[in-house]
């Protein structure tokens, strides 16, 4: 009898842009509730260690999306274009009669000029799903700059527009601002508006409009299979809330700050260059804190509202049943802690995230609930998928590694030890100019085990963090004497790293293993006597 678990129908995908991974309950905060995400987590296996490969929402997905890492991929921030090069999700996918499709965002900047070079079409067919990241545009909405911009053929803002929010960029004027007991426009772009509800019910709201769409789409697949990445815009910044959610947290609420008077008073150079950008320096304020936090909280409780409303939908088909459920982010929002705002470095706040994968299978059932402890990778997750569908594996493209062993409970066998992430402070002029950095040499990795943190900078000093005896990252022992030896190996670490990078993309390992032989066969002599 086989024990070759049974394939999936279906892969749902869902993504929440810049939620922390401890602002769930499940994950352990102290006033959040998040009741249908934490059901989610009793139904599958719950990473307590799971990191991005890059803590920007581009460079971050792009690793998600390609299952490399970035410095292979080469989406090195936002706005940096994808090559039409790389293969995603959907290349992988929809040979194989598997429908991809995206509702909600992306970050995937087109690779126009690649395209233009090679001739490619890409306003339909293939061409426009290289430019959409191999996604289906089903309903992709990445949010609108800046503030006032004439938008022509968003979905979201047509929709806003036929329920009577007009404007050019209701987007922005209706669903990410409030406004004064006089009727003016409070932008969500101003932090200080932040305990003002939104001015759209919370029914036209961005989470739930997506939510309904992906229902929409997956009523649509009848007995396709498919794959839907529902990736929600929120809790990302604007911090604007509707009602009742707005008001649901006061800051009574928020947990305190993880952040030390030590930090701020000797910061590494580059973590000063940060904590002198405008969303550290807002963070930094108390006020800030109180004013943005309860929201950003709202924002999650709405989140897991819409969950809710869809996994029941999901089980009231059976659906859930044939479909793979992941749960993630591309990244978390440091509000404060460390004295920083945002993202972009290595601190847990940011490059942890949440995951939680539910296997419907019974070969799941043994694991159900378990919280994992191994460290894993956003790059785990297309090969997951392929296990999942049943579908091959191309080891030559793929950098991470399927998670199906730990989610049937086989155990890890020889897991990896260590995590990594990278990104440039190129795009940060008070970071950059400071330093007296040229922008090819601005780029910093982080190498993680479960004990120790160490991050490469170019040009400049490293870090390194002794997790165990300061979890929350409080003392930089980049220069310390007593740990040079350590340094040495973490950097020993990010080169082994470095060197195992995929080469060879366009040609299969096992046509690399063929090519000697075939040589033979085909007569061709080279240096013979």
């Amino acid at each position: 009898m086989s024990t070759t678990p049974r394939p999936l129908r279906n892969v749902l995908f869902i993504m929440a842009d810049q939620l922390r991974w401890d602002y769930l309950s499940c994950y352990g905060h102290p006033t959040l509730k998040t009741p249908h995400i934490d059901a989610l987590a009793r139904r599958g296996v719950r990473f307590a260690n799971a990191f991005v490969q890059g803590p920007v929402c581009g460079a971050s997905r792009m690793s998600t999306y390609t299952g490399r890492y970035v410095s292979t991929h080469g989406s090195a921030w936002n706005f940096v274009p994808l090559s039409v090069g790389q293969k995603t999700l959907g290349d992988h996918v929809r040979p194989h009669g598997v429908r991809c499709a995206v509702v909600g965002k992306t970050h995937v900047e087109p690779d126009v000029e690649g395209a233009r070079r090679l001739g490619i079409d890409t306003t339909q067919g293939a061409g426009l799903l290289a430019m959409e990241g191999g996604f289906e545009p089903y309903e992709r909405d990445d949010g609108i700059l800046p503030a006032g911009f004439k938008v022509e053929g968003n979905r979201y803002c047509d929709y806003l527009r036929a329920h009577g929010y007009p404007g050019d960029n209701p987007w922005h004027d209706w669903a990410n601002s409030g406004e004064d007991d006089k009727g003016h426009v409070l932008s969500g772009w101003e932090m200080r508006w932040a305990d003002r509800p939104a001015r759209v019910a919370e029914e036209h709201s961005e989470t739930p409009y997506m939510t309904r769409r992906a229902m929409q789409f997956i009523e649509e697949q009848g007995d396709r299979p498919w794959v839907l990445h529902l990736s929600y815009i929120k809790p990302h910044w604007p911090y604007v809330a509707p009602a009742p959610y707005h008001a649901m947290y006061s800051p009574a609420d928020v947990v305190p700050a993880r952040r030390s008077q030590a930090e701020r008073d000797d910061p590494h150079p580059v973590v000063r260059g940060y904590m002198d950008t405008d969303p550290s320096r807002s963070f930094s304020q108390p006020e800030v804190r109180e004013r943005v936090i309860p929201t950003y909280m709202g924002l999650i409780k709405q989140l897991d509202d819409q969950l809710g409303l869809l996994f029941e939908f999901l089980r009231a088909k059976g659906i859930d049943q044939e479909t793979l459920i992941v749960f993630t982010s591309d990244h978390g929002d440091y509000l404060g802690d460390h004295w920083l705002g945002e993202k972009e470095l290595f601190h847990d706040a940011v490059v942890k995230v949440p995951l939680i994968v539910v296997d419907p299978r019974p070969e799941a059932d043994a694991v159900r609930g378990r919280v994992v402890h191994e460290l894993v990778e956003s790059i785990d997750l297309i090969p997951t998928f392929l296990d999942a569908l049943d579908l091959p594996q191309p080891t030559e493209w793929l950098e991470g590694a399927s998670l199906q062993p730990l989610l049937h409970g086989q155990g890890a066998g020889p897991w990896r030890d260590a995590v990594f992430s990278e990104n440039s402070y190129a795009f940060r002029d008070p970071v950059r100019l400071p330093l007296g950095r040229p922008v090819d040499g601005c780029l910093m990795t982080m190498v993680r085990t479960h004990r120790w943190k160490y991050v490469h900078y170019e040009g400049v000093a490293p870090q390194l963090f002794d997790l165990q005896a300061d979890p929350d990252e409080f003392t930089d022992l980049g220069q310390d004497p007593a740990h040079a030896q350590v340094r040495e190996q973490m950097a020993g670490r990010l080169f082994d790293w470095l060197r195992q990078r995929k080469r060879f993309p366009s040609i299969t390992y096992d046509d690399i293993e063929q090519w000697n032989r075939r040589e033979v066969q085909a007569g061709i002599q080279i240096g013979a006597w």
